[in-house]
């Protein structure tokens, strides 16, 4: 019975409507018309990769051209555009197999080719791999025709079709046919006339073929000369020892758009596993968008020196100021290639890249300070980004890493710096949060580390306030706020070498006004305490040991993520005069007085934070009551 059964079985070849898939691969492959232009800029340059190789073996091949060249001639009044190029060009069986059948990749067949036999594919450019960019024609060409010779060839052909399933081959006449090579014509569709206009054509060019192995000129129409659009060169191919800083310079400012000088250039080759070319720059001034809430780079993708993607996702958000091509063979890409497949081949490429870019920036760093302080002026706040996202790469981020501080006003101490600097019994990195670093540095808060000559970072980016709350800490040392928690300052000596005074106890009036302001001011503060942290002003406000920093809990309530901001710990300076006067006034019948001055404190130390007053409008009623009464 099996027998019966296996012996009716048939293999069957699938089907298809031609016509039809070819619609739906012109029309759905593509995102972008123009990209037409790129694939057969594309195919012409693989042309003549494929003679440059042929022609090593058999230089009759080339016959008197001298170089290689595409040309791309507008025909407006006509609406019709056609590709040429000088390379190996196709006989009557080539236009079958590589035209006449869908995803046939000449090239592929090519390179296959040379890889079972003994033929050695080093110095081959070819960018074709799935036969299918020819097609794209239709999307802009309601008829096509290519005329073409074989190198060493005396026969031509001329190929045509509309698109819709069939096409034709025919001889062509050898005076009408280029002497090796291929003539692509297309005549547009109504859609598509603006691809015959010369200004078009170049900004297509530019963008997606300007780094192509093949010179590229442009006739703008019948009887004009040509223009050379791209020269065949691509600047992140040649040896460094080639490139001077005036070609590195024009290069960056087509590439970013901006007319500034780049900070720095950072310029390699890639080889072993993965092979790839980087061209990268860190501009010298901050670009309009770096802040934008999508936060992407601005990397060039190119294969085989085609333009693949001109926002390609290839360095993290952190470090995204910087400008940069890749070029590499390697990457595997889309049907289409307009989109990027996600591979281990380009995540160990993404991986690369950002470690160097990280190494070079390190080492301008340590060698050039100077230039490294504007870099670090301009894009330290991005850089910081990578602290809080990439633990992976905190501890180099950490080398790079500049502050301003208590004994800087710029932001040029490294950590390195400040563990030189640590005072004796001083067991962490202390630093203060906030959005204004004049302000910062007027902080009460840091009066009590001032008196014993302890740095603090002040750290005035919104992003400080996310990576200090995961950094584990450097060397050794773990990274602790002054305005969180109690100052636990006791063990470091003052200046002058003298064991610092502990903090004197409230006790008698003083001890019941921290008690009475308590009381008074429950519904705005958590708590009121004597402060070892102060030595001139009258009081602060601090976290709490069990809360986040204040800086970072406004932060999370300004963007909606925090339904309620913890309330802080009042901190008082008992020695001062006003807390005295205060205190002697409690027994008073009337404590109006008191009352006025523990919620003009709770303001001031407020104000000082850079916060409003609770209630502006009794804040300025308690402050007049209070100068009529000193003055009366």
């Amino acid at each position: 019975m099996s027998e019966t059964l296996n012996s009716a079985v048939k293999s069957q070849a699938f089907t298809a409507d031609v016509a039809k898939l070819l619609h739906l691969m012109v029309h759905s492959i593509y995102s972008e018309r123009d990209v037409f232009l790129r694939e057969l800029i594309s195919n012409a340059a693989d042309a003549c990769e494929k003679l440059r190789y042929d022609a090593v073996q058999n230089p009759a091949l080339l016959g008197e051209a001298h170089s290689f060249a595409i040309t791309i001639t507008a025909d407006e009044a006509n609406h019709r555009l056609t590709i040429a190029d000088n390379g190996i060009g196709m006989d009557e069986a080539d236009l079958v197999s590589a035209l006449g059948t869908i995803a046939r990749s000449g090239t592929k067949n090519f390179l296959e080719q040379l890889e079972s036999g003994t033929g050695e594919k080093s110095g081959l450019d070819l960018i074709g791999q799935f036969g299918i960019g020819f097609y794209s024609a239709f999307m802009v060409a309601e008829n096509v025709v290519v005329e073409t010779r074989k190198a060493g060839s005396a026969q031509a052909f001329r190929w045509t079709s509309d698109g819709k399933g069939t096409y034709e081959i025919t001889p062509l006449a050898p005076e009408e046919a280029p002497a090796h090579g291929t003539r692509v014509i297309l005549h547009l569709n109504a859609d598509s006339h603006e691809f015959a206009q010369g200004y078009r054509l170049r900004s297509i060019i530019t963008q997606h073929s300007n780094a192509i192995s093949v010179p590229v000129d442009l006739i703008e129409e019948a009887g004009k000369e040509p223009e050379r659009v791209s020269n065949g060169t691509a600047l992140w191919t040649k040896p460094k020892s080639e490139i001077e800083a005036k070609d590195y310079q024009d290069f960056y400012q087509s590439l970013s758009g901006q007319f500034d000088e780049p900070a720095l250039t950072i310029h390699w080759r890639a080889e072993g596993r993965y092979e790839y070319n980087v061209l990268a720059f860190v501009p010298g001034a901050r670009p309009f968008d770096l802040f934008e809430p999508e936060r992407k780079g601005k990397g060039k993708l190119y294969v085989r020196r085609v333009l693949i993607n001109d926002s390609a996702d290839l360095l993290p958000g952190w470090l995204r100021f910087v400008r940069l091509v890749v070029d590499s063979a390697d990457i595997p890409l889309n049907v289409s290639r307009e989109m990027i497949q996600q591979s281990p081949i380009y995540a160990a490429i993404k991986k690369g890249v950002a470690n160097r870019i990280v190494q070079d920036l390190t080492k301008c760093a340590e060698n050039e300070p100077e230039k490294f302080a504007k870099i670090w002026e301009n894009f330290g706040a991005v850089l910081k980004e990578g602290l809080y996202e990439d633990p992976s790469k905190r501890d180099e981020l950490f080398k790079l890493a500049r502050f301003a501080s208590t004994q800087s006003d710029t932001p040029t101490r490294s950590l390195s710096d400040y563990i030189t600097g640590l005072r004796p019994n001083q067991t962490a990195i202390y630093y203060l949060l906030g959005d204004d670093l004049k302000r910062l540095k007027s902080s009460p808060q840091l009066e009590g580390f001032a008196a014993r000559g302890i740095e603090v970072l002040l750290l005035p980016d919104p992003v400080d306030a996310f990576w200090v709350m995961n950094a584990l800490g450097f060397e050794g040392k773990p990274f602790k706020s002054v305005s969180q928690g109690a100052a636990d300052l006791g063990l470091i000596p003052l200046l002058d070498g003298s064991e610092a005074p502990k903090a004197a106890e409230a006790t008698g009036d003083i001890a019941a006004l921290l008690l009475f302001m308590k009381d008074k001011l429950g519904a705005y503060v958590a708590d009121v305490r004597n402060s070892d942290r102060l030595s001139s002003s009258v009081a602060c406000l601090v976290a709490s040991e069990a809360a986040r920093d204040r800086r970072l809990e406004q932060i999370l309530s300004q963007h909606g993520q925090l339904p309620e901001i913890s309330k802080p710990v009042l901190e008082i300076n008992i020695g001062h005069d006003l807390v005295k006067h205060l205190a002697a006034h409690l027994n008073d019948a009337d404590t109006s007085l008191v009352e006025d001055g523990a919620l003009l404190i709770l303001d001031q130390a407020k104000v000082l934070d850079g916060e409003a007053p609770v209630d502006p409008l009794a804040f300025a009623a308690r402050l007049g009551r209070l100068l009529t009464k000193a003055l009366s």
